[in-house]
């Protein structure tokens, strides 16, 4: 069963014209970085109910959702019409493995990220372990848009850490910064890992995916390809996943 407690939102802040951040204060369980909980509300005394990942650090007050605003969607629809002082229903209890005690320590790490999967990558590079755990650790951020490359003034504070490097993705129009095209064409090219003037190899490299199911089966086939296999707890790879609905 899952147990609802409520949620005051402390705040909304709008990207773009659909990505937008939901801050809330709840009375939530603690819970580890790249872990995701529950948002719902009522509607015609039904409750709806979805997934998101936290954005903030677990020892912050303020629970933070990177969400877009679908045009037919049932919650997210309602959540963008929220305004402080609202109140949502949020999950107590926190989920999911997605979490840096379930990588192997390896040289480096590839946050590999699509649209508002970021938001759990976010959270866990505030965490200190991570960089114990990596000598370098790239975040990458696959998007439509330039437009679309949020919390840039977050990523800009975490690249105090000198092991962490940035780079943005664009895949339907120049990118500014960064690379043009796709995650996975860049991969399959071999630009992405030249960019980084990064050698990578299963003995060297750890990978977590966050994205949709597409872009989660087609990176996975790809370094497959290469020689590198999915992580699990019996059998250590380098391959971790998330799928972001």
């Amino acid at each position: 069963m899952s147990n609802w407690v409520e949620a005051s939102v402390k705040d909304i802040v709008w990207w773009t014209d659909t990505l937008f951040s939901l801050i809330v204060n709840a009375d939530v369980e603690p819970f580890k970085a790249g872990q995701f909980t529950k948002l719902s509300m009522m509607m015609d005394e039904k409750r709806i109910a979805r997934a998101y990942s936290y954005v903030n650090a677990p020892s912050s007050p303020d629970l933070e959702f990177y969400l877009i605003n679908v045009a037919d969607g049932l919650l997210s629809q309602q959540l963008a019409k929220l305004k402080p002082g609202d109140t949502v229903m949020i999950e107590s209890r926190a989920s999911g493995f997605f979490t840096i005690d379930e990588i192997p320590a390896s040289e480096q790490l590839f946050m590999l990220s699509t649209g508002t999967a970021i938001g759990p990558f976010l959270s866990i590079l505030e965490q200190p372990d991570v960089w114990q755990q990596f000598k370098h650790v790239t975040l990458v951020h696959g998007v439509r848009l330039n437009a679309d490359l949020s919390y840039q003034a977050k990523i800009a504070q975490l690249q105090q850490y000198p092991q962490l490097s940035y780079l943005p993705v664009v895949s339907r129009e120049q990118a500014i910064v960064g690379l043009d095209g796709r995650i996975t064409d860049r991969i399959a090219d071999g630009t992405l890992f030249k960019h980084c003037d990064s050698v990578v190899s299963p003995q060297n490299s750890q990978f977590m995916i966050c994205g949709n199911p597409q872009m989660v089966k087609d990176t996975s086939a790809l370094l497959t390809e290469q020689g590198y296999t999915r992580n699990r707890r019996r059998e250590p790879g380098q391959i971790t996943v998330e799928q972001y609905w």
